[in-house]
């Protein structure tokens, strides 16, 4: 007896291709069915605004960069403790005409939070935000005694 007798769907490898591909289409138009029936305005609760953050280091402080395109510093909320720098906001939907029907929306909007964490040592009385042309730049200072105690090591061959 051959394994292939034993399996429940057949001996046919490509009968197991064609059950998975049919399993898949019918997901897909489970989920189009779903959003059929929404408006474009209703279908943004599907997605959400997520901004994108760099965030970098050297020997004298925490650089955080975030895209918040569209937005204003008003918008934005930055706030600091001990443990982490939190960036929050929301991006609102602005209908600017009543007349427009909108047929395609991949614009994000919504609110976030970002919360990056800190590490031990951060001077959080001395945290610097700017916000230009869509871009939110923070700068969290080290402690003092954090730049001092940081030194390079060499190492050397066994």
């Amino acid at each position: 007896m051959d394994i292939k007798d034993l399996l429940p769907w057949g001996r046919d490898k490509w009968s197991l291709d064609a059950s998975f591909g049919s399993l898949q289409k019918e997901m897909n138009r489970i989920f189009d069915d779903f959003t059929r029936g929404l408006d474009t305005r209703s279908r943004s609760f599907l997605s959400h605004f997520d901004p994108k953050i760099n965030v970098a280091e050297d020997a004298k402080s925490i650089q955080v960069t975030a895209e918040l395109p569209g937005m204003d510093e008003k918008d934005v909320d930055v706030s600091v403790n001990d443990y982490a720098l939190t960036i929050k906001g929301e991006k609102k939907w602005e209908q600017e005409s009543k007349e427009q029907d909108h047929h395609l929306v991949e614009r994000s909007y919504g609110s976030f939070r970002r919360v990056i964490p800190l590490p031990q040592g951060v001077d959080t009385s001395s945290i610097k935000a700017t916000f230009s042309k869509g871009v939110l730049k923070v700068e969290v200072a080290k402690s003092q005694k954090v730049q001092e105690s940081t030194r390079k090591i060499d190492v050397k061959a066994g």
